[in-house]
């Protein structure tokens, strides 16, 4: 990885990360595969100028289904690394300001 924004893909925005981002100040954005927490804190502090606290990384599985006729596995959704990253109190991200 060459630059801090091929570090971070796009930011996740679910039910689960709208909650959190409200009332726990963590913010989910899914992350390149070789991405390290170092690297995302650095990412996330010089792309949008705010002061990480923690960083924990997640490594999602692949979404998996069956055939109809021949009952073999395939992958619907492929697996991806998700960060979730809290941010000390009072500092927001303006990206997820309109969803909340």
């Amino acid at each position: 990885m060459t630059t801090l924004y091929e570090i971070l893909r796009r930011p996740l925005i679910t039910e689960k990360s709208n909650y959190q981002s409200s009332k726990l100040n963590q913010y989910a954005f899914e992350v390149a595969d070789k991405a390290t927490r170092t690297q995302v804190k650095d990412a996330i502090e010089t792309i949008f100028d705010v002061e990480v606290e923690r960083v924990n990384i997640i490594n999602t599985a692949a979404k998996r289904g069956r055939r109809a006729r021949s009952r073999r596995l395939m992958v619907r959704k492929a697996g991806y690394k998700k960060a979730i990253v809290t941010l000390k109190a009072g500092q927001t991200l303006q990206i997820f300001e309109g969803v909340q």
